[in-house]
């Protein structure tokens, strides 16, 4: 029986503790002896909210760690694939041909657009199995569903649909419901379980691509293996929540140093420790005293970018 690590119970304990504390947060807070149909509001509005923003952290946090073991870059994220611009090109979509008005419909553009981003990638890149041409392809397929992201903004067919496009690529969980998280939660389930298929391939990257495949890992598989996880995880993400950002570049790097700094073993910490990330930025942005709620997105974007400028600064101070 596999040893759980420090981290690991650590961790699990850290959102044991969040959880029952996040149902009760909010701006108007919750007494289950005293509030008005606190079961109801528990059960159908904090609890899925809650759940979803597990899911969606743990999505993220497994992507990030898997990305940068691959990648061999500490500044990999799960965007740069171009898999979540795709997703999110999807459901821009589904906005702007006046199809979002079905429950269903916009995670399903989503998950298409997911999908696509997926087989193009897999398509460019796959032929070669090279990292340079693999992260290229990313960057260009990114680019290019930002750039169509951008010019269905400018071209929407009303002012209604352009703030709802603008207003959902924000980032949030509010207003969501059991029917996100089951649309989410299998999704990014069997997607972790791709990532932690790329484990031993990981490890063996760290000794050089030439000593990986003398190992016996065959680059395409391992692709594969990596794109899919990427994808299911990150797109089923997007397609019930907008794009939450920086989640997969900060956390494989708050949990790194408690680990044996191996990629195989920093996907299911990663995972846990997104997980917390969302679930607190979602409770704190529930309870901070605005006229309206800040969004999910915006809020990780306010504390990933100094992270980021960080990291920057560091290596920067590495290389001289």
């Amino acid at each position: 029986m596999p040893r759980i690590s420090f981290p690991v119970l650590v961790l699990l304990g850290l959102i044991a503790v969040t959880l029952p504390l996040s149902l009760l947060a909010g701006r108007v807070w919750i007494d289950p002896a005293h509030t008005p149909n606190a079961a109801v509001i528990l059960a159908d509005l904090r609890l899925p909210r809650s759940l979803l923003a597990l899911v969606i952290g743990a999505g993220l946090g497994a992507a990030g760690a898997a990305m940068q073991g691959y990648l061999r870059n500490p500044l990999a994220d799960p965007g740069l694939f171009g898999i979540a611009p795709m997703a999110a090109l999807g459901a821009v979509a589904s906005f702007w041909f006046g199809y979002a008005a079905s429950a269903w419909l916009l995670p399903l553009f989503a998950l298409v657009g997911a999908g696509m981003g997926m087989a193009l990638l897999a398509l460019i890149a796959g032929r070669t199995g090279g990292i340079a041409l693999f992260t290229l392809a990313g960057l260009m397929i990114a680019s290019l569903a930002g750039t169509l992201t951008s010019l269905a903004i400018s071209m929407a067919p009303n002012a209604f649909a352009m703030s709802e496009i603008v207003t959902w690529l924000m980032g949030a969980l509010t207003d969501r419901s059991w029917r996100e998280v089951w649309i989410a939660a299998p999704l990014t389930i069997a997607g972790i379980g791709c990532l932690m298929l790329t484990g031993r391939g990981l490890d063996a990257l760290t000794l050089g691509s030439a000593a990986a495949r003398s190992l016996g890992v065959r680059d395409k598989v391992l692709q594969a293996w990596l794109i899919t996880g990427v994808g299911l995880t990150v797109g089923s993400g997007v397609a019930v929540a907008g794009i939450v950002g920086f989640v997969g570049l900060i956390v494989p790097h708050l949990v790194r140093p408690f680990t044996d700094r191996r990629p195989s073993q920093l996907i299911v910490p990663s995972a846990l420790a997104g997980a917390l990330l969302v679930l607190v930025a979602d409770c704190t942005v529930r309870i901070l005293p605005l006229v309206t709620e800040l969004r999910l997105g915006i809020a990780l974007s306010l504390i990933g970018a100094p992270f980021f400028l960080w990291l920057l600064l560091r290596m920067r101070r590495g290389l001289a």
